[in-house]
């Protein structure tokens, strides 16, 4: 009974407290060039999707969502930031793929993983819902096939506030 008291009694603290704001940290463009993560804050809700090369799931969701977004985006003005936590080695492999794979969003190569440690990301493909002020409203590990709907319904329940 103590137990269950405390953890209530956590998620009630945890639920106020205010919302953790994107971190502000430098990562590569697709040209090589350092840019601030602070940047990607333009006035309008966002998903990021921090992936991998060797994370299939990631490949998935990211092709999902790519495969709605133009519908997606006649419904709600948003962005897709696709972060991909290859290394130095494999940061090349990482670009070919977004190119090759088509994808209509912003990416970005955390080659560091300092973004990646900023945001406590520990497996991917990971993914959150960032409002229009850069406060983070949804978190979410993983990936299943219809999965990518959520976000979108996420992205869609900011516009309504």
């Amino acid at each position: 009974m103590k137990k269950l008291f405390l953890m209530i009694l956590a998620l009630g603290l945890a639920s106020s407290l205010p919302a953790q704001t994107l971190p502000d940290v430098g990562i590569e463009n697709q040209s090589g060039e350092t840019v601030s993560t602070k940047s990607l804050i333009g006035g309008k809700p966002m998903i990021i999707s921090f992936w991998s090369t060797t994370c299939k799931p990631c490949i998935m969701e990211l092709n999902a969502i790519n495969e709605q977004l133009e519908e997606w985006r006649e419904e709600a003005d948003f962005e897709v930031v696709a972060i991909s936590t290859d290394d130095s080695r494999s940061v090349g492999r990482a670009r070919a793929m977004t190119r090759g794979n088509g994808w209509e969003f912003i990416c970005l190569y955390d080659k560091n993983q300092e973004f990646k440690r900023a945001m406590q990301v520990s497996l991917t493909p990971h993914t959150f819902v960032v409002d229009a002020d850069g406060k983070i409203v949804y978190s979410h590990s993983g990936y299943t096939p219809g999965s990518e709907a959520e976000l979108f319904e996420k992205i869609k329940s900011l516009g309504k506030q």
